[in-house]
């Protein structure tokens, strides 16, 4: 138990640090947005980069994979939108930022850091190749949802959704990254000293840039749904992603426990944003990722146990 305390430790106490020096003052608002920009744009895709070229590919994909964390995915997503609407009596609207905020985990700012911390660069393949499908269909699910009822239409809407894709700094990274594979280029000298000193910056970075947005966006009401939001996104969404990756599949180590983890996640960030641009269920997606975020202390630790880690 204290192996794993201590794997996880690091990672949720930069959350608290950045947390702290939002609460202090010492680090602003304009100054995160910044921080955030720069890990969009460079930080996380640049760290993607290097993964996906030192990585080794498998020479059979396995399947179960993708198919172990979108089954619970459709799962808890599904089942937040109905609860949030029929139980809770919600809105609409409402209910989409339920189910948005139970279906998109915080893959990149927590996943990443405890599933490396965890399992080396064994997980370095399987990290990219859930990100590389996860942002396309949760950016898709959102859009079509929050941006379909709105002025965008048919193909002005696939148009718009389709160029955001195609811009997408990760999503660029991981075409790069697995053309470079192909190709058998991989970084050297200069070019790839730099790659390592901006990759390096970006786990820590994105940590404390969490803890700056959980201060700024905080616990603004609605409770009950995000708490049903926190039992299926911490409890329910890894259940079902372990029982269909091991027990099904028989998935090696490394990719059931990368699986399992990145379902284990906390809300992400997104669903806020995506929440306050369109002025519904700003407090729903608030409250799930503040509480989501400090209850995975302790469901990581569960999740860690259940793998045989620590």
């Amino acid at each position: 138990m204290i192996d794993l305390v201590l794997l996880v430790a690091p990672v949720f106490g930069l959350v608290a640090l950045g947390y702290a020096a939002g609460l202090a003052g010492l680090i602003g608002e304009r100054a995160n947005e910044g921080l955030t920009s720069y890990l969009f744009v460079i930080g996380a895709p640049a760290l993607m980069f290097k993964l996906l070229t030192a990585a080794v590919f498998p020479g059979v994909f396995p399947w179960g994979y993708w198919i172990a964390y979108y089954v619970g995915m459709a799962v808890v997503w599904a089942l937040a939108t109905l609860f949030a609407a029929r139980l809770f009596r919600r809105s609409h609207g409402d209910a989409v930022i339920a189910g948005l905020s139970t279906g998109q985990a915080n893959t990149v700012l927590i996943g990443i850091p405890i599933i490396l911390k965890a399992y080396g660069e064994d997980a370095a393949f399987p990290i990219a190749m859930l990100l590389a499908v996860n942002l396309p269909i949760t950016m898709s699910l959102a859009t079509l949802m929050l941006e379909g009822t709105r002025a965008a239409r048919g193909g002005a809407l696939f148009a718009k959704l389709g160029r955001g894709l195609a811009t997408h700094p990760l999503i660029i990274a991981m075409v790069a990254g697995v053309a470079c594979q192909a190709l058998g280029v991989k970084p050297a000298g200069v070019p790839a000293t730099m790659l390592d000193m901006v990759a390096g910056t970006t786990i820590p970075l994105s940590l404390i840039a969490l803890g700056l947005s959980l201060k700024t966006y905080g616990v603004r009401a609605d409770v009950p749904v995000a708490l049903m939001v926190c039992v299926l996104r911490l409890i329910v969404h890894p259940a079902i992603a372990f029982v269909v990756a091991h027990h099904v599949f028989g998935l090696p180590p490394a990719w059931t426990g990368t699986v399992v983890l990145f379902a284990a996640m906390p809300a992400g960030i997104n669903a806020y944003l995506f929440a306050a641009r369109y002025g519904q269920g700003v407090g729903i997606a608030s409250t799930s990722v503040a509480l989501s975020t400090l209850l995975s202390v302790f469901t990581s630790i569960l999740w860690l146990r259940v793998l045989g880690i620590g």
